[in-house]
């Protein structure tokens, strides 16, 4: 076994295939590849985290969920990197990618739909098996509950595909959480812990709307999205609603 043996590294760098002779072009591909790849792991940590919290091995989980939010943050960072990229360099080799688009990831559309954001039809195989499942949300709001506190039924026990809808009663039973944090101390570094995700792809998006702004302007995207006022359409998205909401009832 050797260092390129182990990681396939002949498969892994030759998986680059630039359709132009544009220089920028390889940076293009290689930087979406290495968010799927992030994608691919993130998905794994959230894949775990959720049988932990069912399981209500909560302290378990958190290391997970650590992670989960850090891979997040390296994906921000790494459309600064993107941004070296001219609005001249990008039109250069714009056309050659068609209608391939970000938006057809189905792995980030998997990650938001096991976070508990399920409110589009963007539906590729992995996001639409993942749909078919409860999400971490899911999973935490039913763990709540089996600590005791006061969860709806249709919180509980709900069409799992369809959009989840805030709760005043989930909100009041988290903020219950948070007012006696030494008691329920579980419950809320595991809340914290999903607000630290739902941070950094708010972050995520956030940059996302900046780059591509600064790349193409108001330009349509490749994929037929109107390009930044449907990105920046996405920057409400929360997939923990009632952990932000709370914190008008402290």
């Amino acid at each position: 076994m050797t260092y390129g043996r182990y990681l396939a590294l002949d498969d892994l760098l030759s998986a680059q295939h630039p359709i132009s002779d544009r220089h920028d072009e390889l940076l293009f591909i290689v930087i979406h590849q290495t968010k799927e790849l992030w994608l691919k792991q993130a998905i794994a940590e959230i894949t775990l985290a959720i049988d932990l919290v069912r399981e209500n091995r909560l302290v378990e989980a958190y290391k997970s969920l650590a992670r989960v939010s850090r891979i997040q943050a390296v994906m921000t960072l790494s459309w600064d990197v993107l941004a070296t990229m001219t609005p001249s360099d990008y039109t250069q080799f714009r056309d050659v990618l068609g209608t391939s688009s970000g938006f057809q990831s189905d792995q980030f559309r998997t990650v938001e739909v096991m976070l508990g954001v399920r409110d589009s039809a963007r539906h590729g195989p992995m996001t639409a098996e993942a749909a078919t499942r409860p999400s971490l949300w899911d999973e935490a709001n039913a763990a709540l509950a089996r600590a005791g506190f006061a969860v709806p039924a249709s919180a509980l026990d709900r069409d799992w595909p369809q959009p989840y809808r805030s709760d005043p009663q989930v909100e009041a039973a988290w903020a219950d959480v948070y007012r006696d944090t030494t008691r329920w101390w579980e419950m809320y570094q595991l809340a914290e812990k999903l607000v630290d995700i739902d941070d950094a792809m708010a972050t995520w998006r956030h940059k996302h709307v900046l780059t591509v702004s600064r790349i193409i302007g108001g330009k349509r995207g490749t994929g037929g999205t109107a390009g930044v006022p449907y990105l920046e359409s996405t920057l409400s998205k929360r997939a923990f609603p009632e952990l932000w909401s709370l914190r008008t009832l402290l």
